[in-house]
């Protein structure tokens, strides 16, 4: 049977409106445009979002890090102060206090266990005997006369007598 279109129908239908099997080609071209900008949008967005981390990438670890951190806090919890913060964090060089204080540490280390031209830390032994050599300078006249006079002696009764004491003691 051939159908036949009603009288007062136009001859020619516009491409939006169905045609009689049910396909509808504006539909479709229109779910895949949505689609397709929701994608773009999408990456779009994302590619926005790692802005501040990819200004940070130049500068040192810690701040890189935090500025990752303050990202993802602005992408999961849709603050966007934290996205603002981390990119004023990223357009700004934060100063080194490590290098300066790691060499003042290095310095006071080296000075505190005198270490010798060579760069090598001087032996115990060493150590010990310039303390000994620095205590004995301190003494002063009077005192180092007095130990030099009286001498150390042992008496018997610091001695054990019996072999009964040499096995408790």
């Amino acid at each position: 049977m051939v159908e036949q279109v009603h009288e007062l129908a136009p001859h020619h239908l516009p491409i939006f409106i169905p045609s009689i099997d049910g396909s509808d080609p504006l539909m479709t071209v229109m779910l895949t445009a949505l689609i397709l900008g929701v994608v773009l949008l999408g990456t779009f967005y994302l590619h926005l979002h790692s802005l501040p981390e990819r200004l940070a990438h130049k500068h040192g670890r810690m701040q890189f890090e935090l500025v990752a951190v303050l990202g993802l806090l602005a992408l999961f919890t849709h603050n966007n102060i934290f996205w603002v913060a981390a990119l004023l964090l990223a357009f700004i060089q934060l100063p080194d206090f490590a290098t300066p204080i790691g060499t003042i540490a290095d310095s006071l280390n080296r000075i505190a266990n005198r270490y010798d031209g060579t760069g090598h830390q001087d032996s115990v032994e060493q150590e010990v005997e310039i303390e000994i050599e620095a205590t004995e300078e301190v003494l002063s006249p009077e005192a180092s006369v007095v130990a030099e006079t009286v001498p150390e002696t042992r008496t018997s009764v610091d001695a054990p007598t019996s072999a009964t004491e040499k096995k408790d003691g």
